[in-house]
């Protein structure tokens, strides 16, 4: 308020400002905000404006302009700060949570209290309750006044029971049971998990799409007219229990009688029929019309027609319960690339993406080039992500640009660990790694490996565009000794050293072929009489302590897989065979084959098959194929629930496995996000598998009645320590002398 002045026509010429009431704020803050400066004539209008100005700051309560001769005397009085915050009796959200949603609504510590934020406070954790099913919430707030003009604020949160949904309940459904329906929709009555999967507690997200469900149920199987024409859910007294009603009009039941194609006939329109889904005589399903919708507009897509549209239109025959359609395809114009732009590669070059890239400038924009350049882009594992648009060029309606923005993560490593494996028991590893030296795209690694079992050291190198076809060309150097008594195997102790170069030339998108030349020595150290492996000790007898081998290696693959790590669809075949060379001190061969696909189900639920088949011998002067090469089976990366390399062959002296020449594994796994978790979460999930799996010797023929057979959950996590595999397994067909082990980990290496 003012008090009593008199302004005159002019008004009064302010000479002088001051401020009286301050606390906390510096007179400058009121200073910067107030309108009226020395010098200016004070008005009735400024006082008013200046008033509210001050006001809307909200920092003051009261606020007064008083007049002393020309001195201006603003007087005012400021609102309370935040001393604290105290939030006591929640237990489903924790504080900080909870004070970061108070802090949206401005009330946080040190900031200025104002009561009308107290709804707002009360209406903010109650979201946030309701959010979790909790709609029988209560909220207290108490204001206490200190010291200095602060307050400090008590919320005492009395968070009740979680609503949880009674009756799920439809009303007029004739074509489909009930129970049909329910199983359609996400939410649900409480049953034996939904502990786990929450949902027993209603959201109304979920709700919007399971009634999308339900009509994608009725649309799919003919009834075109299908409509929810109304929901109801209602909350008891009490607010911890939900009903939802679902009232239904089914409509008729329809069949198509047939459809055509009309619009420009830029693309010859037979072409396209090949693409429809729909039949005369099918009952009506809006999924296959989407289909051929998409089918078309990504036809189109490939063939550089971006802006595409297809709208389908039915016409009804209501008496007779027919639909015939007509696909309107308008390609519109052809569209060609402008330019390929890259936005954030700091280290990686141009050069190295650009090489990746199927989409050209100047081609044919294609939506599948776009599609499988990201791909290529995203399994380099130089970026965390990889985001590719296609604006159209400005004043053009024929041209776009493709602008790939890249967020790169780091490509070299220094790493030291430990672990443990099945396999080879407790570990220590590290290395030194660049996988993109000097942002060029080429790899150099040098690792050891140090377990009770195996000490390994390796330097690699790789040029994954040795030639601009695409060649890969790599060399490697490695020297390694393994204690076979340590890694539950007939007792010897293996040295090995050597060095070779390998390529690999692309011969389709998803096909490659791969060589490599290689020497190694070989030195095997072996105990006399019953204290070593008699299988080392006839090999040593016979072919001596050492050998050098000169191999090569020749391999085939497909791999269609949509990521490096923990894919979710495509293809993976590899055949590999290993020989040495004529003339090597051992002459031996061993081929390998795999086969896997995973095939995604529904959501992020993905289902795998995976076989493998190994066979080796020896030809010319070796008898047989070295037993230092032999196969093993058993243990987390083959087959769980029976203890690592143990199945298969024994030592005559030992009763130790030894191995064999030939190997059959087979896995069916049902891989399946951790209930609870983030959906999102990409590092950590769950499966239900079932393995098989034998190992044969060199004298034995392949038996399949003897394949030993487990099934049971797995847990996959790239953790914080490095990647984690834990498995439950339990043997089908074990028999008396085999060495079963149900509960298998690893830490610290390669996932399976």
């Amino acid at each position: 308020m003012i008090s009593t002045l008199v302004y005159g026509e002019q008004g009064t010429l302010i000479k002088d400002i001051k401020v009286e009431g301050l606390q906390r704020i510096a007179p400058g803050t009121v200073f910067n905000y107030l309108p009226i400066k020395v010098g200016d004539r004070l008005t009735e209008n400024s006082a008013q404006n200046g008033i509210r100005t001050l006001y809307k700051t909200g920092f003051f309560s009261d606020i007064q302009l008083k007049r002393d001769a020309g001195v201006l005397i603003v007087v005012v009085r400021e609102r309370p700060s935040i001393n604290s915050i105290t939030i006591t009796g929640s237990s489903d959200i924790s504080e900080e949570d909870l004070k970061a949603g108070l802090k949206n609504v401005g009330l946080a510590e040190g900031r200025v209290f104002n009561r009308s934020l107290l709804e707002k406070i009360e209406n903010e954790l109650k979201r946030q309750y309701f959010s979790r099913g909790r709609y029988s919430v209560k909220v207290e707030t108490t204001v206490t006044p200190l010291e200095r003009n602060r307050v400090s604020i008590i919320i005492d949160v009395k968070e009740g029971l979680v609503a949880k949904i009674r009756e799920i309940g439809i009303v007029g459904n004739k074509a489909f049971d009930e129970d049909d329906i329910v199983d359609e929709m996400s939410l649900s009555e409480p049953g034996y998990f939904t502990f786990l999967t929450r949902n027993d507690q209603y959201s109304r997200e979920k709700l919007v799409g399971d009634q999308e469900a339900i009509k994608n149920l009725y649309r799919n199987n003919g009834y075109v007219e299908f409509n929810i024409e109304s929901t109801q859910v209602s909350i008891s007294p009490d607010k911890e229990s939900i009903y939802i009603t679902l009232n239904l009009l089914e409509g008729k039941k329809y069949k198509v009688t047939g459809y055509k194609i009309a619009g420009k006939e830029t693309v010859p329109h037979s072409e396209l029929d090949k693409l429809i889904q729909i039949k005369a005589g099918d009952v009506y399903s809006r999924k296959k019309v989407n289909d051929s919708v998409k089918a078309i507009t990504d036809y189109l897509g490939r063939k550089g027609y971006a802006f595409a549209n297809v709208n389908p239109i039915p016409d009804l025959n209501k008496d007779n319960g027919e639909v015939t359609f007509t696909f309107f395809v308008d390609p519109g114009k052809r569209v060609y690339v402008r330019r390929i732009n890259f936005f954030g590669n700091a280290v990686t070059k141009d050069e190295v993406l650009r090489r990746e890239m199927r989409q050209l400038e100047g081609a044919w924009f294609s939506t599948d080039y776009v599609n499988r350049s990201r791909v290529r882009l995203q399994r380099l594992g130089f970026f965390d992500s990889v985001n590719i648009e296609t604006p159209q060029v400005t004043g053009t309606s024929d041209q776009i640009d493709v602008n790939v923005t890249v967020v790169e993560r780091p490509t070299g490593n220094l790493l030291f660990g430990v672990g443990y494996s099945d396999l080879d028991g407790p570990l220590v590893n590290g290395s030194i790694t660049e996988s993109n030296l000097f942002g060029t795209g080429k790899e150099l690694r040098a690792s050891f490996n140090n377990s009770s079992s195996t000490k390994y050291v390796n330097l690699r190198y790789v040029n994954p565009y040795y030639t601009q076809s695409g060649i890969l060309r790599g060399f490697n150097i490695f020297a390694r000794e393994v204690d076979a008594a340590r890694a539950n195997t007939a007792p010897y102790v293996l040295s090995s050293a050597g060095a070779g170069t390998f390529f690999r030339f692309p011969i389709s998108e998803k096909r490659s072929l791969r060589a490599g030349l290689s020497v190694e020595k070989n030195s095997i150290t072996v105990g006399e009489g019953d204290s070593g492996a008699q299988v080392a000790q006839d090999f040593v007898e016979t072919y001596g302590e050492s050998n050098i081998i000169l191999k090569s290696t020749l391999g085939w693959s497909y791999d269609s897989l949509n990521s490096a790590i923990f894919p979710v669809s495509g293809t993976l075949q590899r055949i590999t065979i290993e020989v040495s060379v004529p003339g090597s001190e051992l002459e031996y061969y061993k081929a390998n084959y795999i086969f896997g696909q995973y095939i995604p189900i529904i959501g992020n639920i993905t289902f795998r098959m995976k076989g493998e088949l190994d066979y080796g011998d020896g030809y010319g002067g070796t008898e047989a194929l070295p037993f230092y090469k032999n196969y093993f089976a058993g243990g987390s990366n083959t087959v769980r629930g029976y203890r690592s390399r143990y199945m298969g062959p024994r030592d005559e002296n030992t009763d130790q496995p030894i191995g064999g020449s030939s190997r059959i594994l087979g896995n069916l796994e049902l891989f399946f996000p951790l209930p609870g978790a983030d959906p999102e979460n990409k590092a950590m999930r769950l499966s239900l598998f079932a393995d098989a799996g034998m190992v044969y010797g060199p004298e034995e023929k392949i038996d399949t009645t003897i394949i030993r057979y487990s099934a049971g959950m797995a847990l996959t996590w790239f953790s914080p320590i490095g990647p984690l595999s834990l498995s439950y397994g339990v043997p089908l067909n074990d028999e008396p002398d085999d060495k079963t082990e149900k509960f298998q980990f690893t830490i610290g290496v390669p996932l399976r």
